[in-house]
């Protein structure tokens, strides 16, 4: 059985049809279906370039296929190719066995719209569109109308589906309750294995004067929900009010020259650095393995995958009091989204606070051991599972009704013919 899986990412195919990954989803992120499926069919918007970048991986490869919708951003430009887009989904559609949306998804919607009524789906819950396009989030004009229609959406989505998994272990649960009948679960999309998790906490101590407190954050640059811009702001105020940080933010994107520029013109171009897109496992390690503190200014959130990594090696951690940042940290890292006051304030509190830093680690690399692969890995199973067995009792039962309905009519045919 195959099984379709609808995603809001965008791939990148080189001249020898081969797929990439800018992000997360390479090929090893699509071998988990595999585990119940035997071939897994991706429906999502893929653009052709000449060549891949070094950090980029590769997302498909043996059982993994894509089914290629043409490229769009945002909805003006699907404006101009909902037919083909949605002529896409309906091929795929129909070559498609189970079916599982990653929402919230504007092709998970065109992706159910083109199935029939009865047909089972799963869903992976993995952000939250009411979060996405609260106020101060995005400046879409589009805005208001967007978060109505989408957050509606999800909920009847949820309602629906007959087996339905959370990144979250309780935020995203409350506001998108799945049907009382349906099999539902908690899992990220993380992968945490031993070689992650850092073997020690973190001693810190109070370095030379000259020691700057070195930042990290991660996140893309191609849309502003990661909340660089109030991170920026933030660092900004940290140096300019004495407290000696630097900040390297790792991440690529269109918005990238629209930050740079917001850099120099607050004057720290020097403490404040754009590291691009780097690739993970061991590279991304290291960056964090270099760092004294980990910061996500997230404006929306499901549950920050490169927070529970950097949890993983020993960073203390500040984000936002969005989305799943909550179930990862205490009340004591948190701070308002879109607040880069009370950032500034709460990274300067921190950084100064060597103790403090040095217990964070240690809780923090606890906290990360929740997400492990051997944990997580029997919950996404499970997801699955219960998907393909729905999927299977609805073909077979669709089957069934197809033949006495071709019976009936063939006995009606029958007595008919007698009846002349």
């Amino acid at each position: 059985m195959n099984v379709l899986v609808s995603l809001e990412e965008r791939f990148q195919r080189t001249p020898d049809r081969k797929v990439w990954s800018t992000g997360a989803a390479s090929y090893s992120f699509w071998k988990r279906y595999l585990d119940v499926f035997d071939e897994v069919r991706v429906v999502a918007r893929v653009s052709d370039v000449a060549e891949p970048l070094p950090s980029w991986k590769q997302a498909d490869g043996p059982g993994v296929i894509f089914e290629t919708v043409p490229y769009y951003v945002g909805p003006l430009q699907y404006a101009r190719k909902c037919f083909a887009v949605q002529s896409t989904i309906r091929a795929a559609v129909q070559r498609a066995d189970a079916v599982i949306l990653r929402v919230a998804s504007p092709i998970a919607r065109c992706v159910q719209r083109a199935m029939e009524p009865s047909r089972p789906f799963g869903v992976e819950v993995v952000g939250d569109p009411y979060e996405v396009f609260a106020p101060g989030a995005v400046s879409h004009p589009l805005r208001p109308i967007l978060r109505s229609v989408m957050t509606s959406q999800l909920k009847r989505q949820c309602q629906k589906a007959c087996a339905v998994a959370y990144v979250t272990g309780g935020e995203l649960q409350r506001r998108y309750a799945a049907n009382s009948s349906a099999f539902s679960t908690t899992y990220s999309s993380i992968e945490l294995r031993d070689d992650a998790v850092a073997a020690a906490p973190r001693v810190f101590t109070d370095g030379p004067a000259h020691h700057a407190r070195r930042i990290v954050s991660v996140g893309t640059l191609e849309v502003p929900y990661k909340g660089f811009d109030v991170l920026i702001d933030a660092v900004s105020m940290c140096i300019h009010g004495g407290v000696d940080v630097e900040l390297e933010i790792i991440g690529d994107g269109r918005l990238k020259g629209e930050l740079e520029t917001r850099v120099a013109r607050l004057g720290v171009t020097r403490q404040i650095t754009f590291a691009g897109q780097v690739s993970g496992g061991a590279a991304i390690r290291a960056r964090l393995d270099g760092a004294d503190l980990f910061a996500l200014a997230s404006k929306t959130e499901g549950l920050p995958r490169a927070m529970i990594e950097a949890m993983a090696r020993g960073l203390p951690c500040v984000g936002s009091n969005v989305g799943g940042i909550p179930e990862l940290l205490a009340p004591g890292e948190l701070v308002p989204r879109g607040d880069a006051t009370a950032l500034a304030r709460k990274i300067a509190e921190i950084v100064r606070d060597s103790n403090r830093m040095t217990r964070l680690s240690a809780e923090n690399i606890a906290k990360s051991r929740n997400y492990h692969d051997s944990i997580l890995s029997g919950r996404r199973r499970q997801f699955f599972e219960r998907v393909r067995a729905a999927t299977e009792n609805w073909a077979a039962n669709r089957e069934s009704t197809g033949v006495e309905i071709r019976s009936r009519r063939k006995a009606n045919r029958l007595q008919a013919e007698r009846s002349r």
